[in-house]
């Protein structure tokens, strides 16, 4: 799988959204590889967008699309400013990957000094993490070609469980797990989408 990490701040949100909409009716059908988009408006404006390719090779092949090019010309005109863009070849799903169930979607963007450990700590603790946190029904870690980039994406039943659940005491052989984890994410940017837009192909 092949991840796109795209986010930026939105000056017409209902602009966005109609370009978005013309995008599933008009432009998905003859996106080849195309697996689905996580996709939201966080409280400050910025809009962060997952979107998910079977491939490097398929996510090319659409932003080469003559009618993708003339789609995102009008749709970057939505935003107040630059949007980034974040490519990430290597995609880790932990209890079964992402989920369009949620209600709730917490997207948490960072570096790290050792991602291939940070995979390692989403498998020996994914089944576990859902006995204590029953809500939390999916994710994954998305790194980019260097491998010091990172995406982390974790999807919730409903934003009330998430904050009620992570008061929870965490049990003693997990926490030393935990905080190795948390060291390796060092410094985080926090993506909160309280109405996450979820479509898989």
């Amino acid at each position: 799988m092949f991840v796109q990490l795209i986010h930026g701040k939105v000056s017409d949100p209902d602009g966005l959204q109609r370009c978005l909409d013309r995008w599933g009716e008009e432009l998905r059908p003859g996106a080849t590889g195309y697996l689905g988009t996580t996709s939201g408006i966080c409280d400050d404006g910025m809009f962060v967008a997952l979107a998910r390719f079977e491939s490097a090779e398929a996510a090319r092949r659409n932003s080469e699309r003559p009618e993708q090019g003339a789609w995102w010309a009008e749709t970057e005109r939505c935003f107040d400013g630059p949007v980034s863009f974040m490519d990430c070849p290597d995609v880790t799903e932990w209890l079964g990957g992402g989920s369009d169930d949620a209600g709730f979607v917490q997207i948490m963007e960072g570096h790290t000094t050792d991602a291939g450990r940070m995979r390692e700590l989403l498998r020996e603790t994914g089944e576990r993490v859902h006995e204590l946190r029953p809500e939390i029904i999916g994710g994954m870690l998305c790194t980019d070609g260097g491998g010091d980039s990172y995406v982390e994406v974790a999807y919730f039943t409903s934003e009330s469980e998430a904050r009620e659940h992570e008061k929870l005491e965490i049990p003693d052989d997990l926490r030393s797990l935990f905080e190795e984890e948390q060291r390796l994410m060092g410094d985080v940017k926090f993506y909160d989408l309280h109405d996450p837009k979820l479509v898989s192909a």
